[in-house]
């Protein structure tokens, strides 16, 4: 089987007509990460490989034989990052060496949801350890127990966290698609980087439960893939009300079971677009990247209203990592009670990983572990006055009263630049100020990134924001931009970045 950048729907076409099979697929996937993830270029994005993956590829190929078929997922290998439960032979461990033979006793609710639609999951993805949320100069990708993620398009860059590995395994053609997390930007960073799309849902549209969590008012996962089409088949597919997950119950009336029906490639037309002209930063290729992309936006009928004033995280940033400790503690230390984990609690995660320095710690320490452990229970006024500041700001005092204010349907603004170069001794040293993840991402709300250009190679996104539940809107307008554009192309696995323009 030649390497090809299947979607979703061709593949489903080769297996009706009997061109290929689901074990076929399985079988090509994992002789890839074989070759481009293990050896070759060593992008090390798969933490570990699903040992059961073949058997459950000829069981759902025998299905399709005797004419059932689950929907669009029937067959379909998918990657799932390593801080989602999966009740098998697949440990849990969010790449921490503290979680090293954890089983899950059950599956994660979008894990029941991707099984019985039929996905073939094929592996679990490296992360930035415990999601990023470890230490203050961590190194996005590196994980104690899954080592250091590397970007496909140039080796020595990094690959953005959290979800690093599942963004690097979907651009190395690792997998068909995958799933990642967020809690800010830890989605929308290594798609926009790793040259992928990626959708943050709004909080609520697909359930939690059974996810290594960091703070239950941000927390998200999310679908990452190569086109917009096959992102928005995840992520209808995903959703459903989970009695252990509350913040699921308002998607009853909001969610839709298939999202593909707002795929339109005229979405742009007539569409009023505000263009965030405070979260483009200074870096002049970036702008002008981004300049093209509203020129497109343009040429499909939109109407730019440039510019349109976000709140920027600096209003919040410190009330943001206030709930983020805050949470931290007391999600962490709940999910950690009901599983069957080596470590019961936070502070044993601490004395572990403080035990264990030389191969937990080689290149940055835990302080965001360590203040998360000094904070008090959820009803303290600190927390709750922090959690009420960051809503006011980043909904009714910011995407909803901009968008409101100027008739919006998206805030359009960079995802972010080129990525940077891996640096173990320093931690990461990002090269941009651009930051459009945070207002979505502490609002709730939802937000997707699309491949939006090349600086030396490396691959920038343009991202689309807007209010709660409007998915159908912004899968709209991001498909018509990326079917007008078609930015995408696959990475090259160079060592260095090449300098010729």
């Amino acid at each position: 089987m030649a390497l090809q950048e299947w979607s979703i729907s061709e593949l489903q076409s080769m297996m009706t007509i009997g061109e290929v099979t689901s074990r076929h697929l399985v079988e090509f996937y994992l002789d890839r990460i074989e070759a481009v993830d293990k050896n070759g270029p060593k992008v090390n994005s798969v933490i570990e490989t699903n040992p059961d993956a073949l058997a459950i590829a000829s069981s759902l190929d025998e299905e399709r034989r005797v004419g059932k078929t689950r929907g669009p997922l029937h067959g379909i290998p998918i990657l799932i990052k390593d801080n989602i439960d999966t009740h098998d032979r697949m440990q849990t461990t969010a790449g921490s060496l503290a979680l090293e033979g954890h089983f899950a006793p059950r599956d994660a609710f979008i894990v029941k949801k991707l099984r019985s639609a039929g996905a073939v999951i094929l592996g679990k993805t490296n992360l930035s350890e415990w999601a990023n949320f470890r230490g203050k100069h961590s190194v996005s990708g590196w994980s104690s127990r899954g080592g250091l993620t590397r970007n496909p398009y140039v080796l020595d860059r990094s690959a953005c966290g959290s979800s690093s590995g599942s963004g690097v395994a979907v651009a190395a053609n690792l997998c068909t698609a995958s799933i990642g997390t967020e809690t800010d930007g830890s989605i929308i960073c290594p798609s926009q980087t790793n040259g992928v799309v990626g959708i943050k849902p709004t909080l609520g549209l697909w359930s939690r439960s059974g996810i290594i969590p960091i703070a239950h008012s941000q927390d998200t996962a999310g679908p990452m893939a190569r086109t917009v089409a096959d992102a928005v088949i995840l992520l209808g597919t995903l959703t459903g009300v989970d009695q252990q997950d509350s913040a699921t119950k308002p998607s009853k009336k909001r969610a839709f079971k298939d999202y593909t029906q707002f795929l339109d490639e005229n979405g742009l037309n007539g569409a009023r677009i505000g263009v965030a002209r405070k979260m483009i930063g200074t870096d002049r290729r970036i702008t002008e990247i981004f300049e093209t992309c509203l020129d497109a936006m343009k040429r499909m009928g939109a109407v730019t209203v440039d510019p349109v004033d976000v709140l920027g995280p600096k209003k919040f940033g410190k009330t943001e990592i206030e709930v983020l400790h805050y949470e931290f503690k007391a999600d962490l230390n709940k999910y950690l009670a009901s599983a069957k984990t080596p470590v019961k609690a936070l502070a044993q995660i601490i004395k572990f990983n403080e035990k264990n320095k030389d191969r937990v710690m080689p290149y940055f320490g835990q302080e965001h572990m360590e203040t998360a452990q000094k904070k008090g229970s959820l009803h303290e006024k600190k927390y709750l006055d922090a959690l009420a500041k960051n809503h006011r700001l980043t909904r009714k005092e910011g995407i909803d009263k901009t968008m409101r204010a100027h008739k919006l349907d998206a805030i359009v603004a960079p995802s972010g630049g080129p990525s940077w170069i891996i640096d173990l001794i320093n931690g990461d040293t990002v090269g941009w100020e651009i930051d459009s993840s945070s207002p979505a991402a502490v609002a709730g709300y939802p937000h997707i990134t699309v491949p939006a250009g090349y600086i030396f190679g490396l691959p920038v996104g343009i991202s689309f924001f807007g209010k709660a539940w409007q998915e159908p809107t912004l899968i709209k307008l991001a498909y018509a931009f990326e079917q007008a554009t078609k930015v995408r192309k696959p990475p090259e696995f160079l060592p260095t970045a090449s300098l010729n323009p």
